[in-house]
């Protein structure tokens, strides 16, 4: 009897001992919790023997990185909110400051009126597009533009936007050049985002280019090659960023989105859009899906 009674007392001892144990290392955990920055780097280590307290351990741990990591994301997205603010508000006030300085020296010098309307009016353009472009990578980003593709013919369009886009490669001395394998060439796209996509590339060669367009056409591919305007050296691998431009591109009108928009309806469509720059010429390709 004396025996099994001492057994049963070791047993209570040894159990009593491990709740201690534990007790104490919760307590511990606790305190660590309780005392340590959310912001650090904090990782808790359990000494006590068993599944549980370990299981117990890595679910706090991971708890704490997910936190660590959202706080992380939300930290950068508000940087991103800031940085976007400001490129917005420049890329705005920018032509609006132009048309209001030239409203103001049109109430001066009478005599000059209509050379005045004229940059006015084109102040209000760049600005008009300015907004268009953001209306259009903030539908593109909240997914509020339905794309409906299929099997569309790439150089009917192409032709359009080039005859529209005339006057400006006109008065930039550019002639563009056309090489596709075949006339009816098609591609599995969205005709309106097919357009918009040809409108901002031929647009981004007149304003950041050095002269000179060529587009051609292959198996599925386009590609939209123009040479660099001089002093240029943009990333091609950051081309596709929003608000991005290169030093010498700032002065040059534009919100950085039209590259953007690109790679946004591209991809939206299945596709690709990529950069590379070979000597002095910029070549975007654009690759649509197979289906």
């Amino acid at each position: 009897m004396l025996p099994a009674l001492i057994l049963a007392l070791a047993a209570l001892g040894i159990a009593l001992l491990r709740l201690w144990s534990y007790r104490a290392q919760l307590l511990d955990m606790a305190r660590m919790l309780e005392e340590t920055p959310a912001e650090s780097n904090l990782r808790l280590t359990v000494r006590m023997s068993g599944t549980a307290p370990r299981r117990l351990c890595r679910a706090i741990n991971a708890r704490l990185e997910e936190g660590r990591r959202l706080r992380l994301e939300a930290r950068q997205q508000e940087q991103e909110l800031k940085y976007t603010m400001a490129c917005i508000s420049h890329d705005i006030r920018t032509p609006l400051a132009g048309a209001v300085g030239y409203l103001e020296l049109l109430e001066g010098e009478p005599d000059r009126q209509e050379e005045y309307l004229d940059i006015v009016r084109k102040r209000l353009a760049e600005l008009e597009e300015l907004l268009e472009e953001l209306f259009l990578y903030t539908r593109l980003q909240g997914g509020s533009l339905p794309l409906e593709c299929g099997e569309t013919a790439v150089l009917p369009p192409l032709w359009e936007v080039l005859a529209e886009f005339y006057p400006q490669l006109e008065a930039a001395g550019v002639e563009p050049a056309l090489c596709f394998d075949r006339e009816d060439m098609t591609v599995w796209t969205s005709g309106p985002a097919l357009d918009r996509v040809y409108r901002n590339l031929i647009a981004n060669a007149l304003r950041h280019g050095g002269g000179g367009l060529t587009v051609t056409g292959r198996d599925g591919e386009i590609c939209f090659s123009n040479q660099l305007s001089p002093g240029s050296a943009p990333d091609p691998e950051r081309l596709f960023d929003r608000f991005y431009q290169s030093g010498p591109a700032r002065g040059k009108g534009g919100a950085g989105l039209g590259l953007s928009i690109v790679r946004e309806l591209m991809e939206r469509m299945g596709g690709q859009a990529s950069a590379r720059i070979t000597g002095n010429v910029l070549e975007i390709k654009l690759s649509f899906s197979r289906v």
